[in-house]
């Protein structure tokens, strides 16, 4: 079976001790390990927002992400570390040996730790070590919802660090639910400041998404992907990519009108099951179709 994985990545996966890196509970679809081929011709990355796997830790869902032949993933600050090392999460506080021996793990499953997902700061030092941390782990994005009046703050600290900040949004009555919210503290601010655009949760909001990225275009740094099964309703479960009402095939029509390169999509598939890694094999498949039609049309 081909998994999309050389016989040295699957080796190292599988041999891996110290974090505990292996390959059980990984179910290879047959489309899983071909990755998005199409959509890097595009310029285009898409990755795996580890929520997708938010009951495996942040090791497994590197497994996970690179048996599936993609090279990006997200975290999230609370996610447990490994097995091996349950009470250690993805931020600030993880002790050195640990950072250095994850920095391995991810160079070894060829897989790039692209963004992290945060709390709110409560104040600089504490902002600080997360941009520390981020800068350190090789991270190039923090995504979070921080409160208006943190701005100022958060801004310098994009410029010192050299570090974006994208304002996720959740759905209504979430304070940036809308579009316009996330664009009035991106308003005069240097271009660090920008948008998560999480398509599901503007879906839920009854907001199509194509409008939305038309709204916030020149500020958009990455993609929390969701496809919805029903449009305005709040709470609506993801569904595979192309089955639903999320407009997959519009968004990304829309981000190639918006010429955007060098753009990471994280595909975000809530429902907590083990059967999620199949799921994204699905999402990852009819993604590369659709930049396949986009390519043949450019």
């Amino acid at each position: 079976m081909n998994t999309g994985m050389s016989r040295r990545t699957f080796l190292k996966a599988s041999s891996a001790a110290g974090l505990g890196i292996g390959l059980r509970g990984v179910s290879l679809g047959a489309e899983a390990g071909k990755g998005a081929p199409n959509a890097v011709k595009l310029g285009w990355y898409i990755g795996i927002t580890s929520y997708t796997f938010n009951r495996f830790t942040f090791v497994e869902s590197v497994e996970k992400t690179a048996a599936l032949g993609l090279h990006h993933i997200e975290a999230f600050e609370w996610q447990r570390l490994s097995k091996a090392r349950p009470k250690v999460k993805i931020d600030g506080s993880m002790p050195a040996a640990d950072r250095k021996e994850l920095k391995k793990r991810l160079d070894d499953a060829g897989v790039t730790f692209c963004n992290i997902y945060c709390r709110n700061h409560r104040n600089e030092a504490d902002a600080r070590r997360r941009f520390e941390f981020a800068k350190e782990m090789g991270v190039t994005t923090l995504v979070a919802e921080p409160s208006p009046n943190s701005f100022d703050l958060i801004e310098k600290l994009c410029d010192e660090y050299r570090i974006n900040m994208a304002v996720h949004n959740h759905p209504q009555p979430s304070h940036y639910w809308h579009p316009d919210r996330v664009l009035a503290v991106c308003k005069g601010r240097a271009k660090r400041i920008g948008v998560c655009c999480d398509t599901g949760h503007w879906v839920r909001s009854g907001i199509q998404p194509v409008d939305a990225l038309k709204m916030v275009q020149g500020r958009i740094f990455t993609f929390h992907l969701k496809d919805i099964k029903t449009f305005g309703k709040k709470g609506s479960p993801c569904v595979p990519y192309g089955t639903g009402k999320g407009d997959i095939a519009g968004i990304m029509h829309e981000v190639h009108r918006q010429g955007l390169k060098d753009m990471v999509f994280g595909i975000e598939y809530e429902p907590y099951r083990p059967t999620n890694f199949d799921a994204a094999a699905k999402c990852v498949a009819y993604f590369d179709k659709v930049a396949a039609e986009i390519l043949a049309k450019a």
